[in-house]
């Protein structure tokens, strides 16, 4: 008599393993040089994940984007993609440098990002324009939070984290110009 096995078909979760987060490089082989700490990895471990994630969530507002404006808003779109990518990859190299491993997983960045989940489907170009300086400005917040620890243990690190700043800020100030209105005098 043979047997049957049925398959589950059910949608849970995959069965991956839970994220850990950066870690530090075995040493047994690392380079010589500086070496973050697991409170400077940590931190810059914060900011890689916000940075991934906003590329990512630009990447769902730059697909499903309609409405007034919608050409400027999805070129706007790929340039802070483009910065939040290349800050990403800034960042984590920093902390190979360092001798701390990134980890830019998706179920890492799903499970620790700040950034609140992006919604599904068609958006309009004025939400799409609210949604996405809230995101700037919450990875922004991000970095602003882990900046003086930063700071103290490694000035070039900070210095990366200034630029960042500069450039997020200056995309929440030009991105969200779109659905403002001038004070009356």
């Amino acid at each position: 008599m043979a047997t049957t096995t049925t398959k589950n078909t059910s949608t849970t979760k995959n069965k991956r393993k839970p994220a850990h987060g950066a870690r530090l490089t075995d040493e047994q082989n690392a380079e010589s040089g500086f070496t973050a700490s697991a409170a400077l990895s940590d931190n810059l471990q914060k900011v890689l994940v916000d940075l991934v994630e906003l590329a990512s969530q630009g990447k769902q507002a730059h697909w499903n984007v309609v409405g007034t404006n919608f050409r400027d808003t999805h070129l706007q779109l790929d340039e802070i993609i483009e910065a939040a990518r290349e800050f990403s990859d800034t960042i984590a190299e920093r902390m190979r440098a360092l001798h701390a491993l990134p980890d830019g997983r998706s179920d890492t960045v799903a499970e620790t990002t700040t950034l609140p989940e992006f919604p599904h489907g068609e958006i309009a170009t004025t939400d799409v324009i609210d949604l996405v300086t809230v995101r700037l400005e919450d990875t922004v917040s991000t970095c602003r939070d882990v900046h003086d620890a930063v700071d103290e243990e490694d000035p070039t690190s900070a210095d990366i984290l200034h630029e960042i700043i500069e450039k997020l800020e200056q995309f929440a100030w030009m991105i969200s110009a779109e659905n403002r209105t001038p004070r009356s005098a």
